[in-house]
């Protein structure tokens, strides 16, 4: 089975962001969004550390360690871009002003509730961040991540096992063997990763999924 990798992954996300959209890119595989922009469209990175205007990653050795995401990345800023209070980018993503946020997860359910932020396990490091900020905040919410859990489990379920990040948020789900709208009457494959057949997205996926009249494997 031919899976999509992470840097098809985020070009796949980066070419269904509109023109004029204001984003912010979630830690880990989200990150990866800020490299495949379109060149011919203006799209806005903000980050939850108050950065509005944020570029792709830094060339090697021009790391500027001043200028990070969120993630504590480097990254760079484009010519316009600001520097503000975190309190403000806050307030940005609080109040609506944010056109789409891209999340990793370790459950989407097919509701589309997101859990992202804790997996619940006695050892394990919550991390909650902006998340739930972002999940009511943005108008859209899409998600990146891998298809299955290294076990070899789903990760879209049928309800989340997770603490909740948010009820009924994610609106499309990206990972590396389709693409996946979350819609009121159930899930609905977008595209598939090449040699992916419905019936084995099916199996390896658990819930019921219905094929959209044109899915097919992105060029």
């Amino acid at each position: 089975m031919q899976r999509f990798t992470r840097e098809e992954m985020a070009a796949l996300v980066a070419r269904d962001i509109p023109e004029g959209a204001i984003v912010n890119l979630g830690i880990g595989l989200p990150t990866l969004v800020a490299n495949h922009l379109p060149p011919d469209r203006e799209i806005v990175l903000h980050s939850e550390n108050g950065l509005l205007g944020m570029g792709p990653a830094p060339a090697k050795g021009h790391e500027d360690p001043d200028l990070i995401n969120a993630g504590k990345q480097p990254v760079t800023i484009l010519p316009g871009g600001a520097y503000f209070h975190h309190a403000d980018a806050f307030a940005m993503m609080r109040g609506g002003h944010l056109d789409l946020c891209v999340l990793g997860a370790f459950q989407v359910s097919v509701q589309g509730d997101l859990a992202n932020w804790h997996t619940g396990a006695p050892d394990a490091i919550p991390a909650v961040g902006g998340a739930m900020d972002l999940a009511l905040g943005a108008k859209r919410v899409v998600v990146m991540m891998e298809h299955l859990t290294k076990s070899g489990t789903s990760k879209i379920v049928e309800r989340c096992t997770y603490p909740v990040t948010g009820l009924g948020c994610v609106d499309r789900i990206y990972t590396d063997l389709a693409v996946i709208d979350v819609t009121p009457q159930g899930l609905v494959v977008a595209a598939m990763a090449p040699q992916v057949t419905l019936a084995e997205l099916q199996r390896l996926t658990g819930v019921p999924l219905a094929l959209a009249d044109a899915a097919r494997a992105p060029n």
